[in-house]
């Protein structure tokens, strides 16, 4: 059984609740859930794949942001006892990447679900450092094989 108390930190549950695996991880917490909201993490270190000479680069910024998306679906399937499905972004709009992440910053993906619809999800997404807005992104992710 999954911790339902948010946040959740644990790597293992986290990895638990998307289909992405270590290396291509790019979430590391779960901070806060609504059916149309989620906030998720990560903390840059040294060994992501996507960090040069001490700086995540853009398309880590972007991973983590669709991550943080597979996150709210991961949690919500796992709040009703099912087992999460496989998804993949269907498009992505209107990417601002303001600044790129230093080592041991913590960004902080702010997801609001505009609208969701046979498997397909669209997206507002804003993440932050401490509060300064780095980032920003519509995307429309989609649910592969969906049953419902």
């Amino acid at each position: 059984m999954i911790e339902t108390k948010l946040p959740i930190t644990d790597k293992t549950i986290i990895g638990n609740l998307i289909p992405q695996k270590h290396p291509f991880a790019m979430v590391d917490y779960l901070q806060s859930y609504s059916e149309t909201h989620i906030e998720a993490g990560i903390t840059v270190k040294p060994e992501n794949i996507f960090v040069k000479e001490g700086v995540f680069e853009e398309p880590g910024v972007i991973e983590h942001m669709a991550q943080s998306v597979a996150l709210h679906t991961g949690y919500k399937y796992y709040l009703m006892e099912k087992e999460a499905p496989v998804g993949y972004i269907g498009s992505i709009k209107d990417v601002t990447v303001v600044r790129l992440p230093l080592l041991g910053e913590k960004l902080l993906s702010n997801v609001t679900i505009l609208q969701e619809f046979m498997g397909v999800t669209m997206v507002k997404i804003q993440t932050t450092i401490d509060g300064e807005v780095i980032a920003n992104a519509e995307m429309k992710t989609i649910i592969a094989n969906q049953d419902e």
